[in-house]
C-alpha cells in the first residue's frame, strides 16, 4: 500500500481547513432540507455541477430530509437499489427519478 504524500505543516494546515470548511456547508445543506428550503429534487439536480453536493452521501441526504431517519432511509435505497455507500453524483437518471418518487412518500 503506498504512502500518504509527505505535506508541510502549511499545507496540512490548508488542507485540515478546507475540510472544515466542506463540512460545514455539508451541514447548512442539510440543515436547510430540514428546513426545507431546499429540495431534495434542486440537490439532486445540482449534484453533476457542484462538487461539494455531488459528494454527499444519498443516506446522509435522505436523512435530512423531514420525516426519514436511519431505517427509513435504507428500505428507501434498498427498494431504489442503491448502495449505501452511493453519492450524489454517482447516481442514474433512473435512480434519481425513483428515489424522488420513492423520497415523496415517505
Amino acid at each position: 500500500m503506498p504512502l500518504p504524500p509527505q505535506l508541510t505543516p502549511e499545507q496540512r494546515a490548508d488542507a485540515l481547513r478546507k475540510a472544515a470548511e466542506a463540512r460545514k456547508q455539508r451541514a447548512e445543506i442539510k440543515e436547510k432540507l430540514k428546513l426545507g428550503t431546499v429540495t431534495l429534487k434542486e440537490l439532486l439536480d445540482k449534484a453533476p455541477n457542484d462538487e461539494l453536493v455531488g459528494k454527499m452521501k444519498v443516506a446522509s441526504v435522505l436523512e435530512a430530509l423531514p420525516g426519514i431517519g436511519k431505517v427509513r432511509s435504507k428500505k428507501i435505497m434498498d427498494s431504489v437499489g442503491i448502495n449505501e455507500t452511493r453519492r450524489l453524483q454517482g447516481l442514474g437518471a433512473k435512480q434519481r427519478e425513483k428515489l424522488l418518487e420513492e423520497a415523496s412518500r415517505a
